[in-house]
């Protein structure tokens, strides 16, 4: 049965929201909350952090100009209520799909989505940067920064707030805290502390005294340390009012009597303010309450019940053998250390974490730490093996550059998330790792095709002591292949002959093996699991060469300075001029979609591999190559 939302099909766009009496408000909230988990349970997406911003979200929208005024929401899979709120309520039902809407805010996408956040703890340095502009255009218009799920652990939210106080921006920050340890439990004490500290006799005064006081320095410094001391005791202010924002809070994030009063107070204070919002993950929907770790990602599922759909999985994820391999090593070898940037699950490191509690460290979101945390453990003689996206990875290019390979520390990366990621899309996408990891001296990179393969490779970096090495693979299932059980190594920089053809040869680096050898079938094109990028085997590539007349590469990275690039250069190096053409991402940014869907669009299935190399043929010999297209 569908269910029925009057107020929220009432609102259009926040001039609506901003309509509505405050007493319609929280009744709009829970018509909010309901139509979150009924719409997420068809498509899937962010449940539990969405369900926590429910309030603060209405409250914003409500109190705030917006579009005029910005809004700058971190991490960016907290901002489904903003975006039903501005317009695209109905297009909730394509969210995250092929054509749809993104899960994250996208400037391209709606005028209310100030900046994209995909990636967390950018908010409060975008924010900055929009209200100096503010500034200097002698505008009026507010900016807000909402950073929450864990951002505010990284250094360059730190980074920015530093900046702000020394500019002395007109900029408010909202800690969306769900369940952080810096948060005490909110209470009365607490709320009414809020509404005295946000309001403008308080402020009046705190500036009116500091004034008379800067003229007694002695007394001023003393006024000073008392108001922070004072406030420290009673909230976990102290920080923030050291790197020079008012601190204000915590309140109740579900209570919108306090909020709506609060943010009144707070909107028109000057200089750098910081709110602390207090909510809770999975809010109003019990089982997202209770479990807010597994309900922050979901599949469809039944709203009743909280039961996700699942088929049956064809085999392990490429995740799933990871964590298998991180544990069987770790029992194998006592100074193995796993250590990843705030991705325990999604890096499949939670089995380990129980089992080997002291030799497990999450940092955080935080991943520049993360890289040159793992370097002073390798220094010391320990084995450390970092778990993350291939995307986040990019973040702490220069501390895998300069804190790792310099010092050739035998670093072990298992890269999860390589190439085209799905419904997550442009921001998560692994798109560039090969090429941005192929210039780095002294680091082995691995492409495994398969589960077992990836298990192997894996093994093969963590004993590599002579640097570091990164094995990247892609989310989602493997092939259903047998893996074995021993931590077996491969010889590094050693390919595999998969399939015998002539004239054609596909060097074919990581999981698009299969639709390889399917489009060698109708090709009779050799096929070549090549399993490094760095070193190549460059004996295998001066034997195809020759013996073919078109060598194929094959990646899902992008195609410039990529693994095909790499194959290129050998080429050129050994005075080789044959055909060589290079399949792989385009030079754009791949959208979300599944995986399937998006691969066909690129041309990286088995059909779209067979289209490409015929064109090909049809230009560099159209009288000896007709090969029909699939």
């Amino acid at each position: 049965m569908t269910q029925s939302f009057p107020l929220l099909e009432s609102i259009d766009s926040p001039q609506d929201l901003r309509r509505l009496n405050d007493s319609q408000l929280p009744e709009l909230a829970k018509e909010l909350r309901h139509f979150l988990i009924d719409t997420l349970s068809r498509t899937g997406g962010h449940l539990a952090s969405n369900l926590g911003t429910v309030e603060l979200t209405i409250a914003l929208h409500y109190l705030f100009n917006t579009p005029e005024d910005r809004l700058v929401w971190d991490v960016g899979h907290q901002s489904y209520p903003h975006k039903i709120l501005t317009g695209r309520r109905a297009a909730m039902s394509g969210l995250r799909q092929k054509n749809g809407i993104a899960g994250f805010p996208r400037r391209e996408e709606s005028e209310y989505d100030t900046f994209g956040v995909g990636h967390s703890s950018t908010s409060i340095s975008a924010a900055l940067g929009m209200a100096i502009a503010a500034r200097r255009q002698n505008s009026l218009r507010k900016v807000v920064a909402i950073i929450g799920d864990g951002a505010m652990t990284a250094g360059m939210a730190f980074e920015a707030m530093n900046h702000a106080a020394e500019v002395n921006a007109n900029l408010l920050v909202i800690l969306n805290d769900n369940d952080m340890s810096i948060s005490p439990n909110v209470g009365g004490l607490s709320q009414y502390l809020a509404k005295i500290l946000s309001s403008q006799f308080y402020t009046a005064m705190r500036e009116g005294s500091k004034h008379i006081l800067s003229r007694i320095p002695p007394v001023h410094e003393f006024a000073r340390r008392t108001e922070e001391h004072v406030k420290g005791m009673i909230v976990p202010g102290t920080l923030f009012e050291e790197l020079g924002f008012n601190y204000i809070g915590p309140i109740d994030g579900h209570d919108l009597p306090t909020l709506l009063n609060t943010l009144s107070n707070v909107k028109h204070l000057e200089g750098p303010q910081m709110l602390h919002v207090i909510t809770q993950k999975g809010k109003g929907y019990a089982v997202a309450e209770q479990n807010p770790c597994d309900y922050h990602g979901v599949t469809a599922f039944d709203p009743k019940t909280g039961q996700m759909f699942k088929k049956p999985a064809p085999a392990p994820t490429y995740t799933q053998v990871f964590g298998q391999w991180l544990c069987d090593m770790a029992s194998a070898d006592d100074q193995l250390i796993g250590i990843t940037p705030a991705m325990c699950e999604g890096s499949g490191l939670v089995e380990f974490s129980k089992r080997f509690p002291q030799r497990y460290f999450d940092v955080g979101i935080a991943e520049q730490h993360c890289v040159t945390f793992a370097a002073g453990i390798a220094c010391e003689g320990l084995k450390p093996v970092v778990a993350i996206y291939s995307t986040f990875l990019q973040r702490a290019y220069d501390q895998l550059i300069h804190d790792v390979a310099l010092q050739k520390l035998p670093i072990l990366f298992a890269i999860d998330r390589a190439g085209i990621v799905g419904a997550d899309g442009a921001t998560h996408g692994g798109f560039f790792d090969l090429s941005y990891l192929r210039c780095i001296p002294h680091l082995i990179i691995m492409t495994p095709s398969d589960e077992n393969e990836c298990r192997q490779l894996l093994s093969t970096g963590f004993y590599y002591r002579q640097g570091p090495s990164a094995v990247r693979y892609p989310r989602g299932y493997g092939l259903g292949i047998k893996i074995d059980s021993e931590l077996k190594t491969l010889p590094i920089g050693k390919s595999q002959l998969r399939r015998q053809g002539q004239r054609i040869a596909l060097l074919v680096f990581g999981t698009l093996l299969s639709a390889a050898l399917t489009a060698a079938d109708a090709l009779n094109a050799t096929v070549i699991d090549m399993r490094f990028v760095k070193p190549l085997d460059v004996e295998q590539i001066q034997h195809v060469a020759n013996t073919h007349e078109l060598i194929v590469t094959l990646e899902e990275n992008v195609i410039q300075g990529g693994a095909g690039s790499a194959v290129n250069e050998c080429l050129l190096a050994l005075g080789y001029s044959i055909s060589v053409l290079n399949l792989g991402l385009p030079d754009h940014f791949i959208e979300h979609g599944t995986q399937a869907e998006l691969l066909r669009e690129c041309d990286l299935d088995s059909e779209g591999i067979i289209r490409s190399i015929t064109r090909h043929l049809r230009l560099i010999k159209p009288d000896d190559y007709l090969v029909e297209s699939a």
